[in-house]
């Protein structure tokens, strides 16, 4: 391991060779079962702690989410479905960055509602398309219905969110529409 470490300090272009070291750290299981050990520990333990479902135990807390971690990492389920999620969140991630800095070029900072709801919706269908990929690859859904009907579902759920953005903004709240007012 420290010749590892050395090679990556000393060694290759510009001070280290980082495909060497990452190779190694995925021949030594780094990534199938150190890492998404750690994320569901992690998790299960902040989720334990933030509820107070045993009072302030933290020991327990620690138990119970040792034993989640291990026992999700009994199968190799929980590594294929992390190798294929995290890439594409990744790529997803990327995606609303570009669009951010795109808003934030051409649009100004007072149609902030807006820019919101156009966020909050590529955001959703990044989601979903993250899920979707991810459940073909790990065999959640073999149906071929899915497969060949995506674009009719995404246009109906589009046009679904235009509808509720349109009846959400028709009429202010606390106001009464025009033709419903009662006159003296």
């Amino acid at each position: 391991m420290l010749e590892h470490i050395l090679s990556f300090q000393f060694g290759g272009f510009y001070g280290g060779d980082v495909g060497n070291l990452l190779s190694y750290w995925e021949q030594l299981g780094v990534f199938s079962y150190v890492l998404p050990f750690l994320l569901i520990f992690a998790v299960v333990f902040g989720i334990l702690t933030k509820i107070k479902v045993f009072g302030e135990n933290r020991g327990l807390n620690a138990v119970i989410a040792l034993v989640v971690g291990l026992l999700a990492l009994q199968y190799a389920f929980v590594s294929v479905f992390f190798s294929e999620i995290f890439p594409r969140v990744g790529v997803a991630l990327s995606i609303l960055l570009t669009l951010i800095i795109l808003i934030g070029l051409f649009f100004s900072s007072e149609n902030n509602k807006v820019i919101n709801y156009i966020l909050l919706g590529v955001s959703v269908i990044a989601f979903l398309a993250v899920l979707i990929n991810t459940a073909g690859y790990t065999g959640w859904y073999s149906a071929y219905w899915w497969y060949v009907n995506w674009p009719l579902i995404l246009v109906v759920a589009g046009v679904i969110g235009l509808v509720i953005l349109v009846i959400s903004s028709a009429s202010p709240k606390g106001q009464v529409p025009p033709l419903t007012r009662n006159f003296p």
